[in-house]
């Protein structure tokens, strides 16, 4: 789609670095008045410098309801209207439950199930407006840890898997009310070569996440650029991944017993990514 300079307001949280700060770029091509959001507020000042004058920033913690709406209505203020949404920002601490504390297991559960709860309610609320006459799409990153069992990734895949169980739910809440001019699109990416997995590479729990081609961030906004302009409600990225995640879901069992071969295969990755970059694994 050609930039459209009547296109009005979008929001991008998590958008300071990697995957989130490219799908801003995308928006920001695209016409909208892009609000970049990031828990570290001067990194989400850099990138929307960076974007130029299209793009503005606020610092966002998405666990914080009343901040999020209060980021909806400063982007609405600006633009007139809300167009896109998308729920970018996520944690992942990888390792069994049972060794990861309180505190770590609640950050991702609210970071990546709350946060994007918070964010399409409030997106939702603005794209409906008084009249119900608006209109809007929510992006939802999930990924494929959403569609299937991870191991070394219990808790951040239970996270993904309520985020798309809210996202899909939603919308059929929103078709059951009549609302047809909002969509909600979840965008299920394998592991992406972004700072989210940079520290990952000595982590032998990380390893599924390692398994597959490694995805550039260029792969999931191509894949958001598609569902921007033909939504679809799950789109893994990619396909064949996906294909294998829904096989692992279905046959649960089936899932459990493989696991270990990708479990290898990723380690081989690592290892190899280690040797690329000049880092020493723990083992």
């Amino acid at each position: 789609m050609d930039s459209d300079i009547t296109a009005g307001g979008a929001v991008v949280t998590g958008a300071g670095r990697g995957l989130g700060k490219e799908i801003a770029r995308l928006l920001v091509e695209r016409g909208h008045l892009v609000l970049v959001t990031d828990i570290d507020e001067a990194t989400a000042q850099a990138t929307a410098a960076e974007l130029g004058d299209r793009a503005i920033a606020r610092a966002l913690d998405v666990r914080d309801h009343a901040a999020v709406v209060a980021a909806c209505e400063d982007v609405v203020a600006r633009a007139g209207r809300l167009d896109v949404w998308v729920n970018n920002a996520g944690v992942i601490v990888t390792g069994p439950a049972w060794e990861q504390d309180d505190a770590t297991r609640r950050l991702m559960i609210e970071v990546n199930a709350l946060g994007t709860i918070n964010g399409t309610i409030a997106a939702l609320t603005a794209m409906r407006g008084p009249d119900g006459a608006g209109g809007g799409h929510v992006v939802n990153i999930v990924s494929l840890a959403g569609l299937s069992a991870v191991a070394g990734e219990a808790v951040y895949a239970a996270s993904k898997h309520a985020a798309i169980g809210f996202s899909l739910s939603t919308m059929a809440d929103l078709r059951a009310a009549g609302v047809r001019n909002i969509d909600i699109s979840c965008i299920c990416p394998d592991g992406i070569w972004t700072p989210m997995l940079y520290d990952k590479l000595d982590d032998p729990a990380a390893a599924l996440s390692f398994s597959g081609k490694l995805l550039q961030p260029a792969d999931v906004v191509d894949a958001v650029r598609k569902v921007l302009d033909k939504p679809r409600l799950v789109t893994a990225v990619p396909p064949l991944r996906g294909a294998l995640a829904r096989f692992g879901a279905t046959f649960p069992a089936f899932s459990l017993a493989v696991a270990p071969v990708f479990v290898k295969k990723g380690r081989r990755t690592q290892r190899k990514l280690v040797k690329a970059h000049g880092l020493r694994p723990d083992r």
